[in-house]
């Protein structure tokens, strides 16, 4: 089925919001003293529900323009639709590719009929200054070939998030794909360029609001759909049966987001495509923004992330959601060794103009307001009639505790880094204080995550837990303790000056968690340290306790510390050897962010790693970790 797509660049073609009707015959006694005491939003949402308990908001939308557009069919308007967590890597193409396949069938075989994606989806968001090159936009066009040539685009809309290069200008995009044609390609409004964002080091923004032009598609594209050009610019979608729009990532947290002045257009679900990265407590704002915004306006808001690591020292921490009219009926995680997540939700639009019916304000609003301008698709985008599916339910939002965050984003980071390093394992020089333990627990969490997506049935998952832990064939994949025994080994190295409780803390953690332990004496490199010193200058240095200088007692105090890291790569790289494995070890580091801030700690020791997990955590963040996780106190 081929879609008819057509445009009006000016802003004619709209559609405005609806003058409705409203009756709610007479109130309960006591009902009109209680509504006086409620606030405004309250009372809004008390006449809101009573409508639709009673079902007498009478509703419609009318074009206000002599053009052939036809009206948006409003009997049953029930639609499914999908959103997605990817796993995404950059330059990853053919891997991405695939994930971006993967979750459209899922929606397919779902019954959706929109799947939207996350921000650069097909390069992945962390290319850096690999955007610059024209090979990624040529390789982006490339995947966009391969999911043209297939039924995969038949009968769902597919929002894809990939860069695009337009009058010479490389945009941040959103292209909509429909039954084998491209239907719209929409540029980022607003860039993020602040904290780890460097947005418009790569794209421009697209500076003329609410303007639709033009884009001539490459010649390889062409032959594909028959299209020489398609609609690009600030504009919105009109199906028979739907109202949709994106917003990109950032846009939702402007002031002036993108969504109001659709809602004042008539616009109903509202999308972001998004790349956003793990913060603490990040996820609170997001959520908090998208239930005020379609508390505010009414409609669906759709969100979708990218989730995991993409090659940088970023983590993407998912979370894809749809919220209705200030209510969320569908999340998906927040951390996941998973790939591919897709989130479902079946979604009454005739609810959203009842919703917005009520709303006085809103409707004043929009009968003078600027509209965006539309593209128009003759394609139903809704489920027939007679279907018996039913509009998702409300749902209590998941919210992690702080150490949750702290431990699982660092984990399912740690997990992705692995898999696609080369790398057999972990090594951590563990002391027993609270900052080894507490990278030693989030190893265990890695762990965790892993055997816990292996017993759920991910072949994927299951397939690199086999590579990197090196099983042979027949050889099930065990506890969290068993996996670890395989690819995570920590070594406690001690001296005479060493107490044993510390010892006793790593040899216990190292248990509890199943690494491969060692308990390393190293005093016999120390001594031959200091010999080697004295045999070059004629004089043997002393510790403080001894008699020693200052002087004498720091270099002694940093030549065990530089040992331990030179000690901890050379087994890093030999302990597999050692178990009859192939490949090496990674070394973890365990130098929280105070100690780097402030200079407190010995170049080229611990703080000294191929990764280092606690890295931008405070001194104060490894012990309530450690207590989260039921770890020996330290």
């Amino acid at each position: 089925m081929q879609s008819n797509c057509s445009i009006n660049k000016s802003l004619s073609r709209q559609i405005p919001s609806s003058t409705n009707s409203l009756s709610t015959g007479s109130l309960p006694p006591g009902r009109s003293f209680q509504k006086r005491t409620l606030s405004c939003q309250q009372s809004r949402r008390i006449l809101y529900k009573q409508n639709r308990r009673s079902r007498v908001v009478s509703c419609s939308l009318q074009q206000t323009n002599n053009h052939s557009m036809p009206a948006i069919n409003m009997s049953h308007r029930l639609i499914t639709l999908a959103t997605c967590n990817l796993d995404q890597w950059a330059m990853d193409f053919e891997g991405n590719l695939r994930r971006v396949k993967e979750s459209i069938q899922i929606a397919k075989d779902r019954g959706a009929t929109y799947r939207l994606g996350p921000e650069l989806e097909l390069p992945g968001y962390g290319c850096e200054d690999h955007f610059q090159e024209l090979d990624t936009v040529e390789h982006c066009w490339e995947c966009i070939s391969e999911l043209l040539r297939g039924d995969l685009t038949d009968n769902i809309v597919c929002d894809i998030g990939m860069p695009v290069i337009h009058r010479g200008v490389r945009y941040n995009c959103r292209v909509f794909l429909l039954n084998r044609k491209i239907v719209f390609v929409r540029p980022k409004l607003s860039m993020a360029d602040d904290g780890n964002y460097r947005e418009s080091r790569y794209f421009k923004t697209w500076k003329r609001l609410r303007y639709v032009e033009d884009h001539m598609l490459m010649t390889a594209i062409a032959d594909i759909t028959g299209q020489r050009s398609v609609p690009f610019g600030d504009g919105a979608l009109v199906f028979r049966d739907l109202a949709l729009a994106p917003e990109t990532c950032e846009e939702l947290f402007t002031p002036a987001a993108p969504h109001i002045f659709l809602a004042l257009s008539g616009i109903e679900v509202f999308s972001n495509g998004s790349g956003s990265h793990h913060q603490l407590r990040k996820l609170d704002q997001r959520l908090d923004l998208m239930r005020g915004a379609t508390r505010k306006c009414g409609g669906v808001y759709m969100y979708a992330n990218q989730q995991g690591c993409d090659g940088n020292r970023l983590y993407y921490d998912g979370c894809a959601c749809i919220a209705s009219n200030g209510e969320f009926i569908a999340q998906g995680s927040q951390f996941s060794v998973n790939e591919v997540e897709v989130v479902t939700a079946t979604v009454d639009l005739d609810e959203v103009v009842r919703y917005r019916g009520v709303m006085s304000s809103l409707q004043e609003q929009a009968s003078k307001a600027e509209h965006v301008p539309t593209v128009y698709v003759d394609w139903a985008a809704c489920l027939p009639k007679d279907t018996e599916r039913l509009p998702s339910q409300p749902i209590e939002v998941r919210y992690h505790d702080p150490e949750e965050e702290i431990a699982l984003g660092p984990a399912c980071w740690l997990w992705d880094y692995l898999r696609r390093s080369g790398a057999s394992g972990y090594m951590l020089p563990l002391s027993g204080g609270a900052d080894s333990s507490a990278t030693a627990a989030i190893v265990g969490c890695m762990t965790q995550l892993v055997t816990k997506a292996v017993d759920a049935g991910d072949k994927l998952v299951e397939a690199d837990a086999r590579r990197v832990g090196q099983y042979k064939e027949g050889e099930k994949i065990g506890t969290p303790q068993e996996l670890a025994n395989r690819i995570f080994t920590t070594v406690y190295m001690g001296t005479v000056n060493s107490g044993s409780a510390t010892k006793d803390r790593a040899r216990k953690l190292a248990k509890q968690i199943g690494a491969d332990h060692l308990d390393v004496k190293i005093d016999i490199v120390i001594d031959a340290m200091a010999k080697l010193f004295e045999m070059i200058t004629g004089k043997a240095p002393r510790f403080r306790a001894d008699g020693g200088s200052n002087a004498e007692n720091l270099a002694l105090q940093n030549i065990q510390a530089r040992l331990r890291m030179v000690l901890a790569f050379f087994l890093a790289q030999l302990m597999p050897w050692v178990r009859d494995r192939s490949g090496f070890l990674l070394v973890l580091g365990s130098a929280n962010v105070d100690e780097g801030l402030r200079g407190y700690l010995t170049k080229y020791d611990c703080s000294s790693a191929d990764v280092n997990p606690i890295g931008e955590r405070t001194s104060n963040i490894p012990s309530s970790l450690a207590r989260l996780q039921g770890l020996p106190k330290v």
